[in-house]
């Protein structure tokens, strides 16, 4: 059983040894990389290769771009069984992901806040006191303490730009240009509220349409009420300036603000890598595209196979184009074989205004530590680094984007040594192919609950409530063969119920060791803490 060759070996050391730079990984990740050791020694001499002849021809590191999309479902795309077949085409899409990597079990955090804090600090939101969404008017945000991808980054030489859907606080201190990005152009808040005021215009005309936040009071009404200032959606931050509200439509709540801003984002992500090509340092742009929320883009919704009604099928048309000219823009600047592209979802689909809504084959949704809700489409692209059309089934975390960033920018060193780090260095993955990931574990957290373990192709999931009688307390599915996670028996995953045990009692014994932050918001008063 490879379950139990793996996590019966499980090592629980006082100290627990630390990594080669001195950083601090999760208990199981010094198992693997103690059974993997001779593997990973002669991976490491591959990769410095490639690494130092690309090195060589560019003169520079490498650029990398990592866009994180929005509630964009497993199976959604069409090199998934989605885009048009389900009136969300994916042309662009599809196309990058067969000229690179296609991954199959890729993961995030079950929702976008917690999401965006994975991909920034590599730590699972547990760990860093933030663990609920945020909504507007909120005081939590993301600890200047944390140190996230863009201060590595930074560190290291990189120039740094952030576009997009922020969400990890609205003050000061939480916001980007404060966080390590020299340049951010983006949105303060998730999609809901671009809807909030045009739902108040909707409701005082009349007209037979329909909104979802029918009860909202219109944001002067609001700002007296709740004392919650909703005038400006979005910043223009520079590091080490006051940051600017963004001007026009694209700065302001609205039904359209979304597409308007994606279509500035675009033409600025461009000009970015013109300007910064030509310069001899790397770029790191962080995209977090407002593709799919819930608004829609009248520009696309006629577009041919476009599911009209659904207002993110429509976004979703809007960001192909925009993936296009990233990508002819990284070509006809001559940095596309010096530029890793990542893209990934954040989490599952929120079905809550259906019809419009992402969608995914699995069982759950945004919010559930259910495949549905965590196992995202994602796809790598690198010409001439990563080899076209590779399908691997190797796990990988949105956590993993950190490190192996570190990785490629060669300031692993850059990465904090007094906190755990869950992201994994994925280059050996990237650059050599299926069978190279240095993970086969996974936790997922809802909020700061332990909900679900995945173990190779095992996976438990810990139900709410009370254990029954002393017997465990777990649905068992193997993930290969179940996806949909329709198969679940205790009884039929009794052998792995010490084993499992052993791996989370080291996980436990390394926070314990690493204390969590403590959370912002105090106990009791989080309406949404699950997520």
């Amino acid at each position: 059983m490879r379950l139990l060759g793996f996590v019966c070996s499980v090592f629980v050391v006082a100290g627990f040894v630390a990594a080669a730079g001195g950083q601090q990984f999760d208990a199981p990740y010094y198992t693997l990389a103690k059974k993997s050791e001779a593997k990973w020694s002669a991976e490491d001499k591959q990769i410095d290769a490639k690494l130092a002849a690309l090195e060589k021809r560019f003169g520079k590191k490498p650029n990398i771009i990592y866009i994180l999309a929005d509630d964009v479902g497993w199976g959604e795309l069409g090199w998934q069984g989605g885009g048009k077949h389900r009136g969300t085409p994916t042309p662009e899409l599809d196309k990058m992901a067969f000229a690179g990597m296609r991954f199959w079990h890729a993961y995030a955090e079950p929702s976008c806040t917690p999401t965006r804090i994975a991909i920034m600090t590599g730590r699972h939101p547990v760990r860093t006191g933030l663990l609920s969404v945020l909504w507007p008017g909120q005081t939590e945000g993301l600890s200047p303490e944390e140190v996230t991808v863009a201060e590595v980054l930074s560190a290291a030489g990189y120039h740094t730009g952030m576009w997009g859907k922020w969400h990890l606080g609205e003050l000061p201190e939480h916001a980007p240009e404060n966080q390590g990005f020299d340049y951010a152009y983006y949105g303060l808040f998730n999609g809901a509220p671009d809807a909030w005021p045009d739902s108040h215009m909707l409701y005082n005309e009349p007209t037979n349409f329909a909104s979802p936040f029918y009860d909202f009071p219109g944001t002067e009404r609001y700002a007296k009420q709740c004392g919650i200032d909703l005038s400006v959606a979005g910043y223009i931050g520079r590091k080490g300036q006051k940051r600017e509200p963004i001007p026009g439509p694209a700065g302001r709540l609205s039904n359209k603000r979304q597409a308007i801003f994606e279509k500035e984002s675009i033409e600025q992500i461009a000009q970015f890598i013109k300007d910064k090509a030509k310069t001899d340092k790397p770029f790191f742009i962080y995209w977090a595209t407002f593709t799919q929320q819930i608004c829609g883009s009248a520009e696309h919704q006629n577009d041919p196979y476009v599911d009209r009604v659904n207002a993110q099928a429509s976004m979703m048309a809007q960001h192909n184009v925009h993936i296009r000219r990233l990508l002819d823009t990284l070509k006809e600047e001559g940095v596309d074989e010096n530029t890793l592209v990542v893209w990934i979802s954040d989490n599952g689909p929120m079905y809550a205004f259906w019809p419009t809504a992402g969608y995914t084959w699995l069982r759950g949704a945004k919010g559930d530590v259910l495949e549905g809700g965590v196992r995202v489409p994602a796809m790598a692209f690198w010409p001439g680094m990563i080899e076209p059309n590779q399908d691997p089934l190797d796990i990988m975390h949105v956590t993993d984007l950190y490190t192996t960033a570190a990785r490629l920018a060669g300031a692993i060193d850059k990465i904090p040594a007094d906190r755990v780090t869950d992201g994994v260095d994925q280059t050996a993955l990237l650059l050599l192919g299926e069978g190279h990931s240095h993970r086969n574990y996974m936790f997922h957290y809802s909020g700061g609950a332990l909900g679900a373990v995945r173990l190779d192709e095992y996976k438990i999931v810990m139900p709410p409530g009370p254990a029954h009688g002393g017997l465990p307390h777990m649905d068992f599915y193997n993930i290969k063969r179940d996806p949909r996670e329709t198969r679940g028996a205790m009884y039929s995953g009794l052998y792995a119920v010490t084993p499992l045990q052993n791996l989370l009692r080291d996980h436990m014994m390394m926070i314990k060791k690493f204390p969590h932050r403590k959370p912002g918001m105090p106990k009791g008063a989080e309406i949404t803490p699950h997520d």
